[in-house]
């Protein structure tokens, strides 16, 4: 049974197999939890990002974490919020199941993820919250490689919810 933890720091900071990215769907890099990773991981990470040629909106991509303690970045786009009405939710929870099915098919253990779409996509963090626990709980159920789960959250308000849903 996998081991679920929240953390309220910097996702660049653990010793894990591998991170996700709260990413741009170029791959390239930008503001927040993307702009730390690219920025920490070095430039060897742009530069596997411009063969990868994008990732669409619900989906995950993977590299290597090159300057990183993780040994991995999975790339995962998450939508823009726009109402509701489409279909965000269902990408969000995608971008968590794409995640977990790159990491389980390359054999990672452990995994931290934050809070996809909540920053400038304007994601509600309460629903986003749920959508990430909910999804990442029902698909373990499939994966017994993933045996630590993290989900590391920037502020103390994220950190919260998170510690309640997870309770």
């Amino acid at each position: 049974m996998p081991r679920f933890q929240t953390f309220q720091g910097d996702i660049t900071t653990l010793e894990v197999d591998a991170i996700v990215n709260a990413a741009h769907c170029s791959l390239l890099g930008g503001g927040g939890v993307d702009g730390a990773i690219h920025r920490d991981a070095g430039p060897q990470l742009l530069e596997e990002c411009r063969k990868l040629k994008g990732c669409a909106t619900g989906d995950a991509k993977m590299t290597r974490g090159y300057r990183l303690l993780a040994k991995y970045v999975i790339h995962a786009v998450g939508p823009v919020w726009s109402g509701g009405a489409k279909g965000e939710e269902a990408l969000l929870a995608s971008c968590y199941a794409k995640s977990l099915e790159l990491a389980s098919r390359h054999g990672i253990r452990s995994i931290a993820f934050p809070c996809i779409s909540t920053g400038a996509y304007r994601f509600p963090k309460r629903q986003a919250a749920r959508v990430a626990v909910d999804t990442v709980k029902e698909m373990l159920k499939s994966f017994s490689t993933i045996e630590n789960v993290i989900f590391v959250c920037f502020s103390k308000e994220d950190f919260t919810l998170y510690q309640g849903l997870l309770l």
